[in-house]
C-alpha cells in the first residue's frame, strides 16, 4: 500500500508506547523510591508512617505485577491507555510525597519524570493534560502535607521561602521539559517519517527501474521465437493459397507476432538491466530525470559546459535511482513554480561536477529558505503558492526527499533565489527565481569510460 505523505504525522500515531519497556521502567523507578524510604529512615533517622507508604507502594507494585503477567510481552498501549498509566504514577508519587514531607522531600523533583516520558511517547494534548495535573498534585502537596519528623520527635522544619522556591522551580520544571521534550520527540518523528517516505520513493524508483529492466529482457529473449512465427507463419500463407480461409488465418498470425514484438519493445523502453545502463552520458541523465515534466507548458533548456581547464567530453555518469529521482524532484518543483522558463546548468572541471536548477517564478520564500530540506516545514514558497496551485500539500517532504537522496550520491545542495542578472545563462535573463545549486565531487558521480564492465548475467528460459 501507498500511504499518503501528508498524512503521517504524530497525531495519528497510536499504540507505539510498549508496555513491557514502560513496566520496567516505573519498576526501576518504584525500587528508587524505595531505596530513598530505607536510607532516610535508616541512616538519617526519619519518621513516617511506615502502615500508609508501605501500601501506596503496594499499589505500585501490584500494578507493574500486573502489567507484567497479564498481558502479553508485545503489548503495546493506546494514547489513552498510557496517558492513564502516566496520570497513575503521578497520582502515586505526590500521594507518597504528602506522606513523607509534600514539597520539602528532595525527592520531589521525580514528579517531572513521567511528564518528560509522556512528552515524548504522546499526544500534545495528553501531555499538556498530564502537566496540568502534575502541577495541581505538587500544589496541593506543598500546602498540606504531613511533615517529616526525626526519631526524638523533632520536626523537619524548612523556611517558607525555600518551601516556595521548591514549588516554583518543579512548576517551572514541568512546563519546561513537558515542552522541550515534547518538541524534540516531534521533530524526530517527523525526521523518522520523512526519512521512511524517501526509502519508499527510493524503493519505489527501483521498482520501476527493475520492472522496465525485466521487460526489455523479456522483449529482447522473445525477439528470435517471435521472428520465427513470423516467417513460417508467412511460409504458410504462401502454400494455402488455394485455402483463403487458413490463408487469412496465418496472414494474422504474422500481423499478430509483429505486435507482439511492437508492444514488447515499448514497454522495455526503460532499458534492461544491462551493465551499460548502470551509466549514461550526463545530458542523458539529465533528460532522463526531467522527461515526465518536458511537456507541462513550460520551457526547460540543459545547458552543459565545461569548466576551466576540463576535458570538453561530458562526464559519464552513473545511473542510480537515487540520482535520478533526487533531480526530477527539483525539476518539478522549478516547473511548478516557473512563469515561463527553466533552465537546468550542468558543468564540470576535473574535480568537481556542478549542476543548477533555475527558474523564472517568484523564488522561495524568505519564511522558508533557511527552512528547506527539512521535513514539514511549510506550506509554499510565496503567499500566493495556494491560489495559483490549490490542493497542493506542499510540507516540504517532497524537497526533504530529493535532498536526501541526492546527498546519498554525494551532493552538497544549496537552496538560494536569483538576486538579478545570471551572466551564465544565454541571454543574461534578469531574474528573481529560486536557484538549486548542486554539487558533487566529481570521483563520487562520476564513472571512468574506459573501465571494463563485468558481464550480465544470463536470462533464465
Amino acid at each position: 500500500m501507498d500511504p499518503t505523505f501528508g498524512e503521517i504525522t504524530q497525531d495519528n500515531r497510536t499504540e507505539w508506547v510498549r508496555l513491557r519497556t514502560l513496566a520496567y521502567v516505573r519498576l526501576l523507578a518504584l525500587s528508587g523510591q524505595i531505596a530513598a524510604l530505607v536510607v532516610g529512615q535508616l541512616t538519617f533517622g526519619l519518621r513516617f508512617d511506615n502502615g500508609l507508604v508501605a501500601l501506596v507502594i503496594g499499589a505500585a507494585g501490584v500494578s507493574i505485577l500486573l502489567s507484567l503477567f497479564l498481558y502479553p510481552a508485545a503489548k503495546r498501549l493506546s494514547d489513552t491507555e498510557a496517558s492513564l498509566t502516566f496520570l497513575f504514577d503521578i497520582a502515586q508519587l505526590s500521594l507518597l510525597l504528602y506522606l513523607t514531607g509534600g514539597i520539602t522531600n528532595p525527592f520531589a523533583l521525580l514528579v517531572m519524570a513521567p511528564v518528560a516520558v509522556a512528552a515524548m511517547a504522546l499526544r500534545p494534548r495528553s501531555t499538556l493534560l498530564l502537566s496540568l495535573v502534575a502541577i495541581a498534585l505538587i500544589t496541593l502537596v506543598s500546602i498540606t502535607y504531613r511533615p517529616l519528623r526525626f526519631a526524638d520527635g523533632t520536626m523537619l522544619d524548612v523556611a517558607p521561602i525555600l518551601t516556595f522556591g521548591h514549588w516554583a522551580a518543579i512548576v517551572i520544571g514541568i512546563a519546561f521539559q513537558a515542552f522541550y521534550a515534547q518538541r524534540v520527540a516531534a521533530e524526530a518523528n517527523s525526521m523518522a517519517d520523512a526519512l521512511l517516505a524517501a526509502q519508499m520513493a527510493l524503493s519505489r524508483e527501483q521498482k520501476l527501474t527493475d520492472l522496465g529492466g525485466v521487460v526489455a529482457a523479456t522483449a529482447h529473449e522473445l525477439g528470435t521465437p517471435l521472428a520465427t512465427i513470423k516467417l513460417v507463419s508467412a511460409e504458410l500463407a504462401e502454400e494455402l493459397g488455394d485455402r483463403p480461409d487458413l490463408a487469412e488465418d496465418a496472414r494474422l498470425l504474422v500481423q499478430q507476432a509483429d505486435r507482439c514484438r511492437t508492444i514488447l519493445q515499448s514497454m522495455g523502453r526503460s532499458g534492461k538491466d544491462d551493465t551499460m545502463m548502470r551509466r549514461a552520458p550526463l545530458e542523458a541523465v539529465l533528460h532522463e530525470a526531467a522527461e515526465p515534466h518536458l511537456d507541462r507548458g513550460k520551457q526547460v533548456h540543459f545547458l552543459l559546459q565545461p569548466g576551466d581547464g576540463a576535458d570538453d567530453m561530458q562526464p559519464l555518469v552513473q545511473r542510480r535511482p537515487e540520482l535520478i529521482h533526487g533531480l526530477r524532484n527539483l525539476i518539478q518543483n522549478a516547473v511548478d513554480f516557473a512563469a515561463s522558463e527553466v533552465w537546468v546548468d550542468a558543468s564540470w572541471t576535473a574535480q568537481t561536477l556542478r549542476i543548477r536548477i533555475i527558474d523564472d517564478g517568484p523564488g522561495f520564500s524568505a519564511q522558508v529558505l533557511g527552512s528547506i530540506g527539512e521535513p514539514f516545514i511549510g506550506r509554499g514558497r510565496d503567499p500566493n503558492r495556494p491560489k495559483r496551485r490549490p490542493g497542493y500539500a506542499g510540507m516540504g517532504l517532497g524537497m526533504f526527499i530529493a535532498k536526501t537522496l541526492l546527498e546519498r550520491t554525494g551532493a552538497r545542495l544549496e537552496f538560494l533565489n536569483c538576486d538579478g542578472q545570471i551572466k551564465t545563462l544565454p541571454g543574461h535573463p534578469v531574474l528573481n527565481g529560486a536557484l538549486i545549486d548542486l554539487t558533487w565531487p566529481l570521483p563520487r558521480i562520476a564513472v571512468d569510460p574506459t573501465e571494463t564492465l563485468p558481464q550480465n548475467a544470463p536470462v533464465a528460459n
